[in-house]
């Protein structure tokens, strides 16, 4: 029984290829490329949200989405959603909804749709 115990020793050992240092050159090297490609695809990703100019209905838009427009935050959401419906976006300001600096950060980037 112990003569099986090295047998099976030398074949694990032989069933284990280790990798020359140009394999490992070449792993890293592949590994740092595609880590540069994710990177500048995850800085594009961010680069094309934030110059996003997706325009919002005031009527239908959730209060997360109406609360990532400039100078807007949950509140100001709530209270938009709170002053629904809005046959016009300048209702923002005449319903005193928005301060007029608040709407002129979102002006082109809502509607009202009917």
């Amino acid at each position: 029984m112990i003569t099986g115990l090295p047998f099976l020793s030398a074949c694990t050992g032989c069933s284990r290829q280790e990798k020359s240092p140009e394999q490992i050159r070449q792993d890293t090297a592949n590994a740092t490329a595609k880590l540069k490609r994710d990177s500048v695809a995850v800085a594009q990703g961010i680069k094309e949200g934030l110059s996003n100019k997706r325009v919002l209905d005031l009527n239908t838009a959730s209060k997360s989405d109406l609360a990532s427009l400039p100078g807007l935050n949950d509140a100001a959401a709530g209270r938009i959603i709170a002053s629904r419906p809005f046959d016009n976006k300048d209702q923002l300001v005449t319903k005193k909804v928005l301060s007029q600096e608040q709407y002129d950060k979102v002006e082109d980037r809502v509607n009202v749709t009917k």
